[in-house]
């Protein structure tokens, strides 16, 4: 597939990086020459300098050959203007980054059709989205819905006085009424995919499959009991702030400190809930003026990673109970788990999982990764004539890094799978696969 992005900066260069692996022919346009530079460096892709609002380079960069188009720069106009040039030139896919959250409101005067937009999507919402969804569930360290959250993927961390620790999973499952499905484990900086055998340790992160309704009771399996979350302090007032603002309701009490007085002076005057203060996030002394040490959580979301590893360091170390932590950085991401965090949100990889389940839509379901874990999510929809159908899944040579985490029949029935399952046409399979497996899990479901 013919596939060009613009703009190679975070989002840009990890979506480019992702379809490299399915082999795409892929074409970048990038306006920062040094940024084009290392893309060029790094990435299995065609990397042209220059403007997106040039035509003749847009030319040059095959927009008019090119099935998808994604406009991925950190200019929403720029964004725009290339998805609509890229409609004028034929039937194609268009999938703009905007900034603007007017953009997305459903009275703006242009429909996202009169944009030229087939999927436009907002990083800092999704990001805020993500948080959101965290902070309804106070012990969880990721969260992932399924079938508009019929179901979830729960990431949590195994505590020294879990009641299962040492024990095998099988053994775990076999005791529980509430069946469930633990489809990786994050142990220090390596990701398993577990089978039955798999014995959990202290300091584990794992990460569970379950149906919505059962989640409460599958965490007290593992020792977590779930708290309401009733303060928190947020560091970092920008737009992830404002959405979750907007969002959240007046059910949680939240305190925001902002350096920036402009921005301050805004969030405070658009929202009447939140107590916003002007000062420095980093200044540990103010943290603790303002009542860090009683809060129920604590919410990192700068624009710096160093400032929000930190400061949520310094929030576990003085007992609150959650951390939730914004790292854009990627190589910073297998290292949180290691170092003692709770929650980390990675914006960048949150919107490329949104894009690239867009793009392959007709295929899948869903697809995800986590941050910091080396294994990737896939929502399947079983096929005829696949290798994957009829048989049990005990027959069925399914690759060693890679687990059938779930079956969802007929769009209702939530499956934990045994050896012999039978998956049949229509049904939609998770599957949690370590990346060098997913080629061979594909050729299953292809």
């Amino acid at each position: 597939m013919e596939i060009l992005i613009i703009g190679a900066g975070d989002i840009g260069s990890q979506l480019a990086k992702r379809l490299s692996y399915e082999k795409h022919n892929i074409t970048i346009v990038e306006s920062n020459p040094h940024i084009a530079m290392h893309a060029r460096e790094h990435l299995d892709a065609i990397v042209l300098d220059g403007s997106a609002t040039s035509y003749d380079l847009l030319k040059k960069a095959n927009i008019e050959n090119a099935e998808i188009v994604a406009a991925l720069s950190n200019n929403d106009e720029v964004n725009l203007l290339v998805c609509q040039i890229a409609k004028k030139l034929g039937d194609k896919t268009t999938i703009a980054r905007v900034r603007n959250p007017e953009y997305l409101n459903n009275d703006y005067a242009l429909s996202h059709k009169e944009l030229g937009v087939d999927f436009m999507i907002q990083p800092e919402k999704e990001a805020a989205e993500a948080i959101i969804r965290l902070m309804r569930q106070s012990n969880a360290t990721d969260i992932i819905e399924f079938d508009d959250g019929k179901f979830q993927l729960i990431g949590i961390r195994i505590e020294k006085d879990c009641p299962v620790i040492h024990k095998q999973l099988q053994e775990i499952a076999s005791d529980s009424e509430n069946p469930f499905n633990v489809v990786a484990i994050k142990r220090g900086q390596f990701t398993i995919i577990p089978r039955g055998t798999a014995i959990l340790m202290p300091a584990d992160q794992i990460f569970i499959l379950a149906d919505k309704k059962r989640i409460k009771r599958v965490l007290e399996i593992f020792g977590k009991q779930s708290t309401n979350i009733k303060d928190a302090l947020i560091i970092g007032g920008g737009m992830i702030a404002r959405f979750i603002c907007e969002s959240v309701g007046t059910n949680i009490s939240i305190k925001i400190i902002e350096k920036d007085p402009k921005k301050a002076q805004f969030i405070s005057e658009k929202f009447k809930h939140p107590l916003v203060i002007q000062g420095d996030g980093s200044d540990i002394d103010l943290l603790n003026f303002e009542g860090l040490t009683d809060m129920d959580e604590f919410i990192a979301i700068t624009g710096d990673d160093e400032t929000n590893i930190i400061t949520s360091l310094v929030a576990r170390h003085l007992d609150v109970p959650r951390t939730i932590t914004l790292v854009r950085k990627n190589e910073y991401l297998p290292l949180t788990p290691t170092i003692g965090m709770d929650a980390v949100i990675s914006k960048q990889q949150i919107t490329v999982n949104a894009i690239q389940k867009f793009i392959r839509r007709r295929e899948i379901a869903l697809y995800a990764e986590l941050p910091g874990v080396e294994a990737e999510i896939i929502e399947f929809i079983a096929k005829k004539n696949t290798k994957i159908v009829k048989k049990p899944l005990m027959d069925i040579r399914f690759p060693e890094k890679a687990i059938v985490g779930a079956v969802l029949k007929d769009g209702k029935e939530l499956q934990i799978p045994k050896g012999n399952t039978k998956i049949e046409v229509g049904d939609k399979v998770i599957v949690f696969s370590q990346p060098d497996a997913i080629k061979n899990v594909e050729r299953l479901f292809n």
